[in-house]
């Protein structure tokens, strides 16, 4: 693993992490912004009847749980990808910016959504982030094209020989 994935991984993944935990203590303080995702599943899919404080369990333990193989670089762009497609709901939940009416509030929503989809940009980029154990795409190419013309001076010189 590179210096930049060995710091970068777990800078990303804090905010999950330290989340996740802080929401697993208290899951009910959290449980009225969950509602109106628990409304929706219950349209959706009556069986699964999860409750707001479930909800909350449920996303906190998928973000400790990811969070911490993103940051030790276990299945690093499953666990981004996963992070990623909680972000939506979490983020429209959690800071409904257009709610509120006092102008303090609503700046201070507007930055948490904003960080959001912020964290959903950088997580995205990891999905894409190459093998760390495989080298940089730029190395394997010209490692492919030195294979490639040593074969070919090799052919040349048995054609030769």
């Amino acid at each position: 693993m590179t210096l930049l994935r060995a710091v970068a991984r777990p800078m990303l993944a804090s905010m999950f992490i330290s989340g996740g935990v802080m929401a697993l203590r208290k899951p009910g303080a959290l449980a009225h912004k969950a509602q109106p995702v628990a409304d929706v599943l219950r349209k959706v899919a009556p069986q699964a009847n999860l409750s707001p404080t479930n909800l909350i369990r449920l996303n906190s333990a998928v973000h400790v749980a990811a969070g911490a193989a993103l940051a030790t670089g276990h299945l690093p762009r499953t666990s981004a990808l996963v992070l990623a497609a909680t972000m939506p709901a979490t983020t429209v939940a959690g800071h409904p910016f257009w709610n509120e009416s006092d102008p303090v509030a609503r700046k201070n929503q507007f930055t948490h959504f904003m960080k959001n989809v912020s964290l959903t940009g950088g997580l995205l980029l990891s999905t894409l982030d190459p093998d760390p154990h495989k080298p940089w795409l730029g190395r394997r190419a010209r490692n492919t094209a030195v294979a490639a013309k040593d074969t070919i001076v090799d052919q040349l010189d048995d054609l030769r020989g």
